[in-house]
């Protein structure tokens, strides 16, 4: 599933081939979009400091993204890409699945657990935020990467590795898992609890007992 970024893509492509200069502005301005969502809300980042801080026009701004909502989702799409390329979701058959799926793990909990996501998941539960933002950040961000896991799931499923029959529940599930106490504690300021040692013991034993409920029997042992 292809995020809204794909928008924001068309608007950069159109700008014309051989321009890589426009490339460069459109990362930079994605970047700065990065910094300052989350460090000050959506409504306090204005486009004139997206453009300030990538050193751009804001006309240059505007010429790759619509509106300041374009570029939220953007900012959002981009980080999860980031953090969790598609290439992440590609089943490995020669590799055991139980280590895909703490490999998987890690990227989540390293992209929920980062200090931009905490800001934004504080942001977005203050009730401050506009009226729809958070649906468009559903969209951007964790739909995507729930989008992303189902279809990974899916293949499982089709190889044999896997038996599930209710696939949205199981990829909800196994997100719920990661995140446990340590992603709460997180929301409520409390400090990271974990070092690698125990991080490590957290995903193995997502994936142990992600694999016994859904697991075939081969991937179970």
């Amino acid at each position: 599933m292809k995020p809204a970024i794909c928008q924001s893509d068309a608007v950069a492509k159109s700008v014309g081939p051989g321009r890589p200069k426009d490339l460069e502005k459109r990362a930079a301005i994605l970047d700065a979009a990065k910094r300052l969502f989350p460090s000050s809300g959506y409504e306090g980042t204005s486009m004139d400091a997206i453009a300030a801080d990538a050193g751009v026009s804001k006309l240059t701004v505007y010429s790759h993204f619509r509106d300041k909502e374009s570029l939220f989702l953007a900012a959002i799409s981009a980080r999860c890409e980031e953090q969790m390329p598609e290439a992440l979701f590609d089943i490995d058959m020669q590799g055991p699945l139980r280590r895909q799926l703490e490999v998987i793990g890690r990227a989540f909990f390293a992209l929920i657990t980062s200090e931009d996501a905490i800001a934004l998941n504080r942001l977005l539960a203050s009730g401050s935020a506009p009226a729809g933002l958070t649906d468009l950040f559903w969209e951007a961000g964790p739909k995507r990467v729930q989008m992303a896991f189902q279809a990974f799931l899916r293949r499982e499923i089709a190889a044999g590795q896997l038996m599930i029959d209710d696939v949205p529940r199981a990829s909800s599930q196994f997100f719920a898992l990661l995140k446990g106490e340590a992603h709460s504690r997180m929301l409520c300021g409390c400090a990271m609890p974990w070092g690698e040692a125990e991080l490590r013991k957290h995903l193995e034993a997502t994936a142990e007992m992600f694999l016994r409920a859904y697991g075939s029997d081969r991937t179970r042992s």
